[in-house]
């Protein structure tokens, strides 16, 4: 496929493809032409680049993480090293501290919405 059906199919622009090529995270064929061509695998490939980089990861990060991931016949083409799985265990703790925090800054604003909700009185059309 070309690379206009890959960002449909992905909802990815076209300059984000062409920047995660030059990032060696996505690699194309080129046609005698010379225009870009994936194969089907190409969609879970950038699926999974826009998933690892919304957990915050960063395109070195995910350079060293993709070939590690599983294929559409569900089998790793490398195996990480034990300090890539370190890493990315720290990465994890950390996206984990974001959402406790997350979920604390929500609560907070919980109890200021409910507080002031209690001051606030009814609008004047719902008035009896």
């Amino acid at each position: 496929m070309r690379i206009g059906e890959l960002a449909r199919r992905t909802a990815v622009s076209e300059r984000s493809l062409r920047y995660y090529e030059t990032q060696g995270l996505l690699r194309a064929e080129r046609t005698p032409g010379g225009h870009r061509e994936y194969g089907e695998w190409a969609v879970d490939r950038v699926v999974h680049i826009q998933a690892l980089y919304a957990a915050g990861l960063t395109s070195g990060k995910i350079a060293q993480l993709l070939p590690c991931m599983r294929d559409g016949d569900g089998t790793p083409n490398e195996v990480a090293t034990p300090r890539l799985v370190d890493e990315l265990t720290a990465e994890r703790d950390r996206i984990d501290g974001m959402i406790t925090d997350l979920i604390r800054s929500r609560d907070v604003l919980d109890d200021v919405i409910a507080t002031a909700s209690a001051g606030v009185p009814a609008p004047a059309a719902s008035r009896p």
